[in-house]
């Protein structure tokens, strides 16, 4: 199994690159995100995963071992595979999939173009006990203050789903704020959806 290449991209497509390392050519399969966040031309070490059926031999590529992991936790849902789980992380990063599991918001994760409500509903209850909302933290650990938890942590004692909570807070809050003015402009944020 090929666990990382590096070396420099020299194709790139909407849906694959091509890098050359020690001049052969991998053809790897990568998501939007990823294929975003990369120049031509660039030396790069890109996360692998390696994926074997009776006719085909494929290569799908990551930035971050974060990304690699979500993907081989799609991978771990029966129905989903790589296209499908590449799919997943074209439309959402890890942290909005794992929230999204946690909040068992089948309306975000039906929006992945394939995906419909039953393999939305089959992925939250396959893989909700297999991912934490500390992993959320720990990924993104800048972007959480102990203000924002905790207005986040009442909005969902309040009844509001953790990806409702978390989007609120994520769009209102601003550095310097207390708790309680956090809450304020979520409440507005979430009044008017």
């Amino acid at each position: 199994m090929i666990s990382y290449i590096k070396g420099i991209i020299t194709y790139k497509t909407n849906s694959f690159i091509v890098i050359e390392c020690n001049g052969i050519g991998y053809k790897i399969f990568v998501s939007t995100t990823t294929l975003s966040s990369l120049n031509e031309t660039e030396a790069i070490m890109i996360y692998t995963f390696m994926n074997v059926k009776e006719d085909d031999i494929s290569l799908f590529g990551f930035l971050t071992q974060q990304e690699q992991t979500m993907f081989h936790q799609l991978l771990s849902v029966s129905g989903i595979g790589p296209k499908a789980a590449l799919a997943f992380l074209s439309e959402m990063t890890p942290e909005q999939i794992i929230i999204a599991i946690l909040s068992e918001d089948i309306k975000t994760l039906s929006k992945t173009p394939g995906v419909g409500k039953k393999t939305a509903q089959r992925l939250i209850l396959e893989l909700k006990d297999k991912v934490k909302p500390e992993e959320i933290v720990q990924q993104t650990p800048q972007q959480y203050t102990s203000e924002k938890w905790e207005a986040i942590e009442a909005l969902i004692s309040l009844g509001y789903s953790r990806s409702e909570a978390m989007q609120s807070v994520n769009a209102c809050y601003k550095e310097g704020l207390s708790v309680e003015e956090i809450l304020k402009l979520s409440f507005k944020k979430l009044t008017k959806f």
